[in-house]
């Protein structure tokens, strides 16, 4: 493997600018796509938010199956690039196809369409981007270096969603005239762009990194696995201890994570009235947190090892965000849209913005080194279920977030077709506020326990090296 541990800057670059067309897609479902049907197109929040369910419950159910498909796969591309060529097309014009619905769809009509393209969005996504993380563990063995890798692809994750969350808010908004991010015009060019850059980023990455392809390890020969025998080995490659703890944390996670990007821009809006201008200005900020996040993940890898940096930088981001939310509805901050307040939560945003970087890079690489582990116990190389049931996980789970902040809403009382913060009573401003830190804490809290229970340290990953190495037989791959 020591061909395949030189990766190199080229590769890191490639490797990495394919979570551009992840980082799109999920700004766009994370932080707009709710809004823009509840609030835009009138469909209402709860079913838009059970649409969205579905369909991330569908996609979750998808990623095992993709997953087991890609260690499996056999081809003169290898297990991991036919599926990202493959993907990379649909995905920008089904992505297209959601930010522009036919004119005239009633209710029903409007769930339909949103359900159906949503489905079809993930499930491309989910196509490409599990065989794509997946090579992180055939590209270098090394504890670091991993880390490193992935740091390189959260980083244009972050970006790719951040540019496109900057256009929003600087250029496709204001084409709604003074509705701003309330007017239906400035979303179908929204999806427009963000489709073509999906595609593009996609192709590229496939391309990137196809000359590693001789490089992987290929799917072992032999009979296709059976759909009854690809279930047991499923079963016994998801048995290991390690992963299962990394998968509970990731339930609890997703949960908070979905609620939280489901009513980030209502706490924009409502508890903090920033306009469109400063919500942009945050997003630029954000930039370079995923900038300092690179080499930060890494040095933090190298200094304190992946699993004590993880706990640390996740329950540093549960204080600062949420404390700013308390503080702001007890009115002990400055005026809602202020330049004072905009400043504070500025420096407070974009930090927490690294801190939430850092730690799912780091968890994410500690899902990379269970490979070699489970390699042990089972023969077997399985990249792709290890990282497909991380994103189940946290998919599946994140549908049950985004449709508890519907929940939360509809409990609070929070109106629809409202227009700023002053159609929105101090009470339900307050019970939103309250309601949210409430919910993301606790659920954010069991994912640190379960995080604790990790075992595989950098002395532990290295002698799983060692034993495979000795168990490895004389000669050539």
């Amino acid at each position: 493997m020591a061909e395949a541990e030189r990766t190199g800057t080229l590769v890191r670059l490639a490797y990495g600018f394919g979570a551009v067309a992840y980082g799109a897609k999920d700004n766009g479902f994370s932080y707009l796509l709710l809004f823009y049907y509840d609030q835009v197109l009138g469909l209402p929040g709860t079913w838009a938010g059970a649409a969205l369910l579905l369909a991330l419950l569908f996609d979750a159910v998808s990623d095992p199956v993709v997953g087991v498909l890609s260690d499996n796969w056999r081809s003169r591309w290898g297990r991991r690039h036919p599926f990202m060529y493959a993907a990379a097309l649909p995905v920008g014009a089904s992505y297209w196809f959601l930010w522009n619905p036919p004119e005239g769809l009633g209710p029903a009509g409007l769930f339909a369409w949103l359900l159906v393209v949503a489905i079809l969005v993930r499930t491309m996504i989910t196509v490409y981007e599990i065989p794509s993380t997946a090579m992180v563990s055939e590209l270098t063995e090394f504890y670091d270096e991993r880390t490193s890798l992935l740091s390189f692809r959260y980083f244009f994750g972050w970006w790719g969603g951040l540019t496109m969350a900057v256009l929003f808010y600087f250029v496709f908004a204001p084409l709604g005239g003074p509705a701003g991010r309330e007017g239906p015009e400035g979303y179908a060019v929204y999806g427009a762009v963000a489709s073509v850059l999906m595609s593009v980023a996609m192709l590229v990455s496939a391309a990137g990194t196809h000359h590693r392809i001789p490089t992987q390890r290929q799917a072992a020969q032999g009979p296709r696995p059976t759909f009854a025998q690809a279930a047991r080995e499923l079963r016994e490659t998801l048995a290991n201890p390690n992963i299962r703890t990394l998968f509970v944390a990731a339930l609890f996670y997703g949960a908070g994570a979905g609620l939280a990007a489901a009513l980030n821009i209502y706490l924009n809006t409502y508890v903090f009235s920033f306009s469109d201008v400063q919500v942009g200005w945050f997003n630029i900020v954000y930039f370079g947190s995923a900038l300092v996040a690179l080499p930060l993940s890494p040095a933090l890898s190298r200094r304190f090892g992946k699993k004590r940096a993880a706990i640390g930088m996740s329950v540093a981001a549960m204080i600062i965000y949420p404390s700013a939310v308390l503080l702001k509805v007890f009115g002990l901050l400055p005026e809602g849209g202020s330049d004072a307040l905009f400043r504070m939560l500025l420096v407070a945003n974009g930090l927490d913005v690294v801190l939430l970087i850092s730690s799912t890079t780091l968890i994410s690489a500690m899902v990379a080194d269970v490979v070699e582990e489970s390699e042990l116990q089972t023969g077997r190389r399985s990249e792709g279920v290890f990282f497909a049931a991380r994103t189940f996980a946290l998919k599946a789970v994140s549908g049950l977030g985004l449709f508890a902040a519907t929940m939360l809403l509809s409990v609070i009382d929070f109106p629809s077709d409202v227009h700023g913060a002053a159609d929105v009573s101090s009470a339900v401003v307050r019970n939103l506020g309250v309601g949210y830190v409430a919910a993301t804490a606790s659920m954010y809290s069991a994912a640190v326990v379960f995080y604790a229970r990790y075992r595989i340290s950098r002395g532990g990953h290295e002698a799983n090296l060692r034993r495979l190495a000795d168990a490895a037989p004389e000669g050539p791959m």
